[in-house]
């Protein structure tokens, strides 16, 4: 598997330790921390606290994806994170990642300085995207979702939900590189909460080894996500001893990058989980 990730002057040598890929959600309906950093002003200096914080990776979206969301417009979009980004990439030390399934929000993000693509759709929410992503020679995270954010969470059911996981991020995969996408650009993302009922997540997380199987650099994002909110009763903003203890078996069971909105805290989870799992093995 190869786990060195080119994001233009920043190389990610993802053997060496778990990565954090902070989240900067630049929406009023994000179901966590919608509208907290809608203006650019705050989005900014959110940004700058989250490199701050141990950051390994930025990802900044501009289009919730939460269960039954309408997305914006693609306009709508681009003005929520353009400027944004445009402040930013010359201000922060770490690679930015675009969160978006829109070959036009894409293209303008790379043409500043955007690093990394980070597409919920895996490739399919825009014939475009694939073109734009081998064109600019970037990372994409191919994620797993079934349906799309409006529909995913009604009533989804798997007959072999690893297998159909594995499946379609090979297709996904295949399709990408029949794009002109090169191989080592590739990450995977099973897409928690994303078309999945709780007992989906959970098994997930304890089964991520069987994803190895693609050879791909795996993405997780299980941070505050509603199935810790099931099992604990809690609301997003109390969940944040659920999300350690995902992001812990997540890495225990072969995660490289963690998608979370806690960087300072699950930095120190990450740097725990690490140290127990390398010691002894160098």
């Amino acid at each position: 598997m190869n786990l060195h990730i080119n994001c233009g002057s920043y190389p990610l040598n993802l053997a060496l330790k778990t990565h954090l890929m902070g989240i900067l959600n630049v929406t009023p309906d994000s179901f966590y921390d919608g509208g907290k950093y809608y203006s650019h002003t705050s989005a900014v200096r959110r940004a700058e606290e989250i490199a701050e914080e141990g950051a390994d990776i930025l990802d900044v979206g501009g289009a919730s994806t939460r269960p039954g969301s309408y997305p914006p417009s693609i306009e709508e979009e681009i003005e929520r994170v353009i400027p944004v980004i445009k402040k930013i990439v010359k201000n922060i030390d770490i690679p930015i990642s675009i969160d978006t399934y829109h070959s036009e929000v894409a293209r303008r993000a790379l043409d500043i300085g955007v690093h990394m693509v980070n597409d919920v759709t895996a490739l399919r929410g825009d014939e475009k995207m694939a073109e734009v992503v081998a064109e600019y020679n970037v990372p994409v995270i191919l994620m797993h979702m079934k349906g799309t954010p409006l529909t995913m969470q009604q009533n989804p059911q798997y007959e072999d939900l690893m297998d159909e996981i594995i499946q379609f991020l090979k297709d996904r995969i295949d399709s990408a590189i029949s794009a002109g996408i090169k191989e080592e650009n590739l990450l995977i993302d099973p897409g928690i909460g994303f078309g999945k009922r709780v007992e989906d997540n959970l098994t997930i997380i304890r089964e991520l080894k069987k994803l190895h199987i693609l050879g791909k650099p795996l993405v997780l994002g299980p941070s505050r996500k509603s199935f810790i909110g099931k099992i604990l009763n809690l609301p997003p903003e109390e969940r944040l001893c659920g999300t350690a203890a995902s992001v812990t078996v997540a890495i225990v069971n072969g995660a490289h990058i963690l998608r979370v909105h806690d960087v300072r805290e699950m930095r120190q989870v990450m740097k725990v989980t690490d140290a127990i799992m390398q010691v002894g093995t160098k």
